[in-house]
């Protein structure tokens, strides 16, 4: 599937003026330091935890929280009328190895991302995108999407999805590849054998990463809600 289209019908009427003016007046007043934080443009392709079948590509801009905790916004595509349509948190290896194991099974692995170069980062000089993929090759991400552009829904809808990655040739769809690679000049052959010497995890792919291997589905369950639940001090439960 190729990437979506950016300039779809979105309900509402288009940026006028007065938005123009208002980002105006608040960019010279307003702190945007969260944003601004955002160094790396990494074009991937994830695919729908209980589904192999949907894939997508996913365009993150990232940021650094510290030395070894990135989080990124993903959009898909790298224009500026691109949907918001995820977030993903990436750690190093010995971060992941302190999660419980209940929470391993969301987080995916970028070895083969890297090594089988379909993890990117687009018009970046080679010997600092190299460096990078020597480094992201060893951590692990978790990632959740919004918006379901594949669908074409016009919004955001339904619950946010678990997102994976892929680990393994024969996964990914080619077209969808091959389209990406031609719009941002990548050549996936040369790419993998350039990549060939960088290693992973020190220990080794964890098992239950991945999900385990197996399909995790997103839902949604209802609980019962008592008015007579317990609230913080001063706190009033308002019914509809």
């Amino acid at each position: 599937m190729a990437a979506s289209n950016n300039d779809s019908q979105i309900p509402g009427e288009p940026t006028g003026a007065g938005i123009s003016l208002l980002e105006t007046a608040t960019s010279a007043i307003q702190s945007f330091a969260p944003v601004n934080n955002i160094h790396q443009h990494l074009c991937a392709f994830h695919f729908y935890a209980d589904d192999m079948t949907r894939q997508v590509e996913a365009h993150h801009f990232c940021g650094h929280l510290n030395e070894e905790v990135r989080q990124c916004v993903i959009f898909d595509g790298p224009e500026k009328t691109s949907k918001l349509i995820g977030v993903e948190y990436m750690i190093p290896e010995h971060l992941f190895l302190t999660l419980p194991d209940d929470e391993k099974k969301l987080w995916h692995t970028h070895l083969f991302e890297v090594k089988g170069a379909i993890l990117f980062t687009p018009r970046l000089p080679r010997s600092i995108e190299l460096q990078e993929m020597e480094t992201l090759s060893k951590t692990y991400g978790k990632t959740y999407h919004f918006w379901q552009v594949d669908k074409g829904h016009p919004l955001p809808f339904g619950l946010p999805q678990l997102m994976m990655a892929f680990t393994r040739d024969g996964q990914i769809d080619q077209d969808l590849l091959q389209d990406a690679g031609k719009r941002f000049g990548v050549d996936f052959k040369k790419e993998r054998e350039e990549r060939e010497y960088i290693a992973g995890p020190a220990h080794g792919v964890h098992p239950l990463a991945n999900a385990g291997g197996k399909g995790l589905k997103t839902v949604l369950r209802e609980v019962p809600l008592s008015p007579e639940d317990s609230l913080p001090p001063g706190a009033a439960r308002i019914f509809v």
